[in-house]
């Protein structure tokens, strides 16, 4: 179900917007062009409980925006790995391919505007953070509301810290001019940071909401997020515990894999956490996502065809597994709604789990705006449990949560997708890398997964990744730049 919050983007509006302006690219629309007749003067916000409700409503519309969900998150998160990579015609927004064969430089601007993006999420979190606590307002909420923006804090640090290893480390909007312009922090430090926001969140955060507002973060959304930072961590006894909890708190594995990613299912029972979108006629400024537009089929009325699946990808799945068409729209198949895809076009394939039907698109309204990010299923923590277990000497427990994704991916269909029954600890590691792969392929998952695992080198080495330098990206001249050298660059860059 739809909530009325994803209707808040405009909303932001009086509040403060640190660091530079958003990188705004000749594709994307002008969704932050607010007349300023609009605008709240800040002298007047921060005094009531609806003035509250205002500016966390704010954090999530700015999660779905183009630095959160489009090129720059693609860029960084999705087109290094083998699963995907630029897609679109060979001369369109052909920078990307920097980040598919590891070339990319700091002056890079999609590595601006993820920066960018991540740090106003940031400060939308800290702005609630120091304000909120002095409004006289209900006491629940108001502990929820710190709540959800600590957890949405911890999420974009996350992507900060994975992406380019020691980052700025922001907890308070700046008093003086001598905290605006600050270091990196040590990553330790990020991820402690991290882990203590999780913490702080997973103990007030409710486990489900009433429908209307269904979506925002949740008890199960907090734990499932610290059990992916304790993986990247090497800390298997609390992602085990982590995931063993969140596998307690009614959630499931949607019986169809294809249909779980369609409008008419978000925030499904597997929905951990899903950035909320949303297209409101009437209101183009709100119905702002991107993430759909940009991957959807060239040549159609669906989008522009970037980010798609790569033929390293369509091979990687086992014979029956119904993931590989649920996954990948091809070239002249009809899909399950009826869409007839070009026989011949720029790509052989598209990114199927950011489709929006052809019959759902709004004419003068961004494509496939409707389309909801899924950030953590609960087939992601299964996965995460299955690792730990495993990494745990618990064998048995690894195969059930393995086995369990398995099983949906069968379709039905006896003999296809058989159950791993190795006990041995390497093996079973193997399966399981193996099973993320196929099951998460396209959600921006594998780059990192590989990278974590320590297999850098062999998986991305073919297309030029090099150990020492490739495990995080540059961090963006710009900021380098405004810092005056405070800022430091990564190593071979």
């Amino acid at each position: 179900m739809k909530t009325n919050y994803k209707k808040s983007y405009i909303q932001k509006i009086g509040l403060l917007a640190l660091g530079s302006s958003l990188l705004i690219t000749a594709c994307q629309k002008s969704f932050l062009d607010v007349p300023p007749q609009a605008k709240q003067p800040a002298v007047t916000f921060w005094k009531t409980q609806d003035d509250a409700t205002k500016a966390v409503n704010s954090i999530y519309g700015n999660i779905r925006n183009w630095a959160n969900t489009a090129f720059p998150a693609l860029a960084v998160e999705s087109i290094g790995g083998d699963d995907a990579e630029k897609g679109s015609s060979p001369n369109d927004a052909s920078y990307l391919n920097a980040f598919d064969n590891y070339t990319v430089t700091s002056t890079e601007g999609q590595l601006q505007g993820f920066w960018e993006g991540q740090y106003q999420n940031i400060n939308l979190c800290n702005q609630v953070l120091d304000n909120v606590p002095g409004i006289n307002m209900d006491a629940n909420l108001k502990a929820r509301y710190l709540a959800e923006a600590k957890f949405i804090r911890a999420y974009s640090y996350f992507r900060l810290v994975r992406a380019f290893g020691d980052v700025p480390l922001r907890l308070n909007v700046p008093k003086d001019p001598s905290e605006f312009n600050i270091p990196r922090t040590p990553k330790a430090q990020v991820w402690a940071a991290i882990e203590k926001d999780l913490d702080d969140a997973a103990a007030v955060l409710p486990q489900t909401y009433p429908a209307a507002d269904r979506g925002r973060a949740t008890k199960g959304a907090a734990l499932a997020l610290h059990a992916k930072v304790a993986m990247y961590l090497g800390k298997w006894d609390q992602v085990l515990s982590f995931t063993n909890t969140v596998m307690t708190m009614g959630y499931d594995l949607f019986p169809s894999y294809e249909a779980g990613f369609r409008l008419a299912n978000e925030n499904s029972v597997e929905s951990v956490f899903e950035i909320q979108c949303d297209l409101i006629l009437n209101n183009k400024d709100a119905s702002n996502s991107q993430y759909s537009q940009v991957q959807g089929v060239r040549g159609t009325v669906a989008g522009w065809g970037f980010n798609v699946p790569t033929a390293t990808l369509a091979a990687a799945y086992e014979a029956g597994d119904v993931r590989r068409d649920a996954t990948i729209i091809f070239r002249g198949e009809t899909t399950p709604q009826g869409d007839a895809i070009p026989a011949t076009g720029d790509n052989p394939m598209y990114n199927q789990k950011s489709y929006v039907p052809f019959s759902l698109i709004v004419t003068g309204y961004t494509e496939g705006s409707q389309q909801n990010v899924r950030v953590l299923r609960f087939a992601d923590v299964l996965l995460m449990n299955a690792e730990a277990a495993n990494e745990l000497n618990n064998p048995t427990l690894a195969k059930s949560s393995l086995n369990r994704v398995r099983a949906r991916a069968r379709g039905g269909v006896a003999g296809v997708l058989p159950d791993v029954t190795t006990s041995d600890k390497d093996a079973l590691r193997q399966a399981i890398w193996k099973e993320r792969q196929v099951e998460l392929a396209m959600e921006s998952d594998r780059y990192f997964d590989v990278i974590r695992q320590g297999r850098g080198t062999a998986v991305f080495g073919p297309k030029g990744w090099a150990a020492g330098k490739n495990e995080v990206w540059p961090i963006p001249s710009v900021e380098i730049d405004k810092s005056a050298g405070t800022l430091t660059q990564n190593p071979g860059y």
